[in-house]
């Protein structure tokens, strides 16, 4: 072979196995990268939390626990064993009033959080503080899909399935274990995606629940794909929420949106919505409305004009807000006794 010939090949191979060494390089630090991700999640996650034992201690004794809900049928399958024999490992905040009288048994509050992919951070504080004043024990469950606790988490989120199965299963921890706490008289509080698990988790478990507080809730989940954001056109997106696409089984999105299952209710239930809202369009909840209606249910809600806050309306800090949120305290009041 002639040496330009040689000189060639050599430098073909040199730059071959260099492009190879980049590819494996970039692989490497993506790797990493995701790595650093998902840590820096837990390290945002574990200073909110400081931040809730500082922020509340004067009125409140605040604790996390561990409890388990339904198996993660996305897990890997490890050494045999079936992903059917290991329940998924969920985590809850409790909030319990310090000046409760612990030998009797009182009402309790289950607040899951909104957004499928978020979790209960202190932006729900001054909520808290509200509830612990009127002497409501309160537990927030960090359902499958919430963030802060590493990829597999993250990546088990189930819009509407097994996540209403993590919140009822942290209800029922409550009531196992805290003898101070009156089964017989225990609410669920939500907002938004909060909002949808408030209302499955009672249409679920009637007999469970005294009484539902849905703010701005996602309440149609074939609509809400119709116009919401670019994240609800993605494909894979879709699948990694509920499994499948409404082409494939339109059925799944009717089983997990509040508005195809209100003949299913039984517990008394109060709406708030806004016309402003930016985020769960107040059509949506509207449809609800008229949904309940139309099945002949005895509800209460309440419409708010271009309530300043739009989505956040009644989770912010201003008159209204707090305005608002008394009607909610009277409401559960009157059902909690």
């Amino acid at each position: 072979m002639p040496n330009g010939g040689l000189s060639f090949l050599l430098g073909s191979l040199l730059l071959g196995s260099s492009l190879a060494a980049q590819e494996v390089s970039s692989k490497q630090v993506d790797r990493e990268l995701q790595s650093l991700k998902w840590e820096l999640e837990g390290l945002r996650k574990a200073t909110d939390d400081v931040l809730w034992f500082q922020r509340l201690a004067d009125l409140a004794e605040v604790d996390k626990v561990t409890y388990v809900g339904p198996p993660n049928p996305k897990r890997t399958e490890i050494y045999g064993i079936a992903n059917n024999r290991v329940p998924m490992k969920v985590y809850q905040y409790v909030f319990v009033p310090r000046k409760l009288d612990k030998t009797k048994r009182h009402p309790l509050l289950v607040l899951p959080h909104g957004g499928t992919h978020a979790d209960f951070t202190t932006y729900h504080v001054h909520i808290v503080r509200e509830m612990m004043a009127q002497g409501y024990i309160v537990v927030a469950p960090e359902y499958r899909g919430s963030t802060g606790y590493g990829k597999e988490f993250y990546e088990a989120a189930d819009y509407g399935g097994l996540e209403i199965d993590d919140v009822v299963a942290g209800r029922d921890w409550a009531v196992e274990n805290l003898p101070f706490v009156d089964g017989n008289r225990t609410a669920i509080v939500g907002w938004s995606h909060g909002g949808l698990i408030a209302m499955m988790a009672a249409f679920d478990h009637p007999e469970k629940f005294k009484a539902i507080y849905a703010g701005v809730p996602v309440s149609d989940l074939l609509a809400r794909l119709g116009y919401a954001g670019d994240e609800y056109k993605d494909e894979k997106v879709i699948r990694e929420l509920f499994g499948k696409t409404p082409t494939e089984d339109v059925d799944r999105f009717r089983r997990r949106s509040p508005v195809w299952n209100v003949q299913r209710l039984k517990t008394p239930l109060l709406i708030h919505t806004s016309t402003n809202d930016q985020d769960v369009n107040s059509v949506e909840v509207e449809q609800l409305i008229n949904a309940l209606k139309a099945a002949g249910k005895t509800f209460d809600h309440k419409i708010y004009k271009d309530a300043p806050g739009g989505h956040s309306f009644n989770r912010i800090d201003t008159a209204l807000a707090k305005q608002s949120r008394q009607e909610i305290y009277d409401f559960l009041s009157k059902h909690l006794k």
